[in-house]
């Protein structure tokens, strides 16, 4: 991880998995780091391992004001409105940024609470099917995908502030529009959680017997059906509009297979299957060149390299 000692300081609010990490993260890197959770237990194991967190969110809020921090909204999409709420009475001037899974609705939130005049959003690519601030780790996001948003009035000061953390974290920043990226985490994120979720009980049909023989495939097709159910419902229901048109074409996909099978072959979903895994497998990272923060059209070379799949280097 880089250094990064004369950076902002970071507030986190939400100790989770994601917010957890986070905390451990960006303390790492020799920044000051603090972090809120309404749960006592929570703050105290937190406490217990050095950090500093807190259960008092005014004053959480209020102290990331006085240090003028980068606030981090960690916590799951229907707690969202309280936390804005909190930040729109105490610290309303402060660079945020958020880590939660869908970009439209946080946009649209922030934007009731009148505090997207400094909002930058964020989505770091990384997590595991474990939650909480036990399954939390400093290195979550290394070599992680982080999305750092790109919508019309960003502020380029804080967007850099955003971006520069994410780096430090371990991360690469791939730009992107908040509509854009809902839609593609659709198909790769939350598309994947229903899909395990129905192979784990297509499995489970087949009763003791089927679930014996399970092996590597069922494994890894299922790992994230063991994610909380609360937290992929958060995910997926607050990105309905996206995931159902992923979720359309899949089950398109999946019928035109079965007529297929049922005339004896699976040819055409194999070959196209391993085609578009072996995209997949080619993908280069290739850093985003001749673009300035706050230059010229600079949100929208930003958006045009994110869809390319260009990451941002500092």
């Amino acid at each position: 991880m880089l250094t990064a000692t004369f950076a902002p300081p970071v507030c986190v609010l939400g100790l989770g998995l994601i917010g957890g990490s986070l905390l451990r993260a960006a303390a790492a890197t020799g920044r000051h780091a603090w972090g809120y959770n309404r749960s006592p237990e929570v703050v105290h194991a937190a406490r217990d391992l050095g950090f500093d967190a807190s259960t008092d969110l005014t004053a959480t809020l209020e102290r990331a004001a006085d240090a003028n921090a980068i606030v981090v909204i960690a916590v799951p999409m229907p707690a969202v409105g309280s936390i804005l709420e909190a930040i729109a009475e105490h610290a309303p001037d402060v660079a945020l940024t958020d880590v939660v899974s869908v970009k439209s609705e946080m946009a649209a939130a922030v934007a009731a609470h009148g505090l997207s005049r400094r909002f930058v959003g964020g989505h770091p690519m990384a997590g595991t099917a474990e939650s909480g601030w036990a399954a939390s780790t400093v290195d979550l996001f290394r070599d992680a995908v982080w999305v750092v948003t790109v919508d019309d009035g960003t502020d380029p000061e804080v967007w850099q502030a955003v971006a520069d953390l994410a780096i430090d974290c371990g991360s690469v920043v791939v730009p992107a529009e908040s509509a854009e990226h809902d839609a593609a985490v659709a198909r790769i994120s939350h598309l994947p959680h229903v899909l395990a979720e129905a192979l784990a009980l297509a499995g489970a049909a087949g009763g003791d017997l089927a679930l014996g023989l399970a092996a590597g495939s069922f494994r890894d097709g299922t790992r994230v059906a063991a994610t909380a159910p609360a937290l992929v419902d958060a995910m997926c229901e607050a990105n309905a509009s996206a995931l159902l048109v992923a979720l359309d074409e899949t089950l398109a996909v999946l019928s035109a297979a079965r007529e297929q099978l049922a005339d004896g072959s699976t040819a055409d979903l194999t070959r196209a299957g391993f085609d578009a895994r072996a995209r997949y497998d080619q993908q280069a990272r290739v850093p985003i060149t001749g673009v300035v923060p706050g230059e010229g059209d600079w949100l929208t070379a930003l958006r045009e390299a994110g869809r390319r799949g260009e990451v941002w280097a500092r």
